[in-house]
């Protein structure tokens, strides 16, 4: 098939075709990469947003909705994908500052017996995640590695790794409240944030 018809491109992804798929990074990456080079300026992030709109294009190629072309569908990709980053990044940052807050306002209002027993509960609460769910959870906390760098290290996807880490979270904060955050904080004395 004749992939430089955007018409047949296009077709041929929603088929799942790999060679389709292959011709799609070849031709737009380059152009892509410098789009999100002039939203980003940083390297590192524009190869990331670039990772995140091919990955998603192929995931949901069967129910692609190209209005206009698909080179305008993949740089409307790249723009969304930013302002999600940008979202993320900046409400990462705002509850970071939170944690620091909270904490100090902790430090002041306990003293160092209690501080033991609350990372005591934590210590208990931690080891009773279940065990891929508690490893995940440790290189991520205690470690301080990132989703990528787990995702190597025990073979398994990024997203894997987001999972375990959400479902942690969940459990945690069902068990320990919505101060889940700052307790932890105390634990591993870094801010955590569930997304990272």
């Amino acid at each position: 098939m004749n992939y430089e018809n955007p018409s047949h491109l296009l077709e041929a992804l929603t088929k799942g075709e790999e060679s389709a798929f292959i011709f799609l990074v070849d031709r737009y990456s380059q152009r892509l990469f410098a789009y999100a080079i002039t939203l980003t300026n940083d390297e590192a992030m524009a190869q990331d947003i670039l990772q995140n709109v091919f990955l998603r294009t192929w995931e949901h190629r069967k129910r692609m909705q190209v209005v206009v072309t698909l080179q305008n569908y993949l740089f409307k990709s790249v723009h969304n994908e930013f302002l999600n980053q940008y979202k993320r990044n900046r409400s990462k940052m705002v509850l970071e500052q939170k944690y620091f807050s909270a904490l100090n306002n902790a430090a002041k209002s306990h003293d160092e017996t209690s501080f033991a027993k609350v990372i005591e509960h934590i210590g208990k609460e931690i080891q009773q995640l279940p065990p891929k769910c508690k490893e995940v959870f440790l290189l991520s906390r205690k470690e301080g590695l990132t989703n990528i760098e787990i995702a190597n290290y025990l073979n398994v996807s990024k997203k894997t790794v987001e999972a375990h880490v959400t479902k942690a979270f969940s459990i945690l904060r069902k068990r320990l409240g919505d101060r889940v955050e700052v307790f932890l904080c105390l634990v591993f004395a870094t801010p955590s944030v569930a997304d990272r």
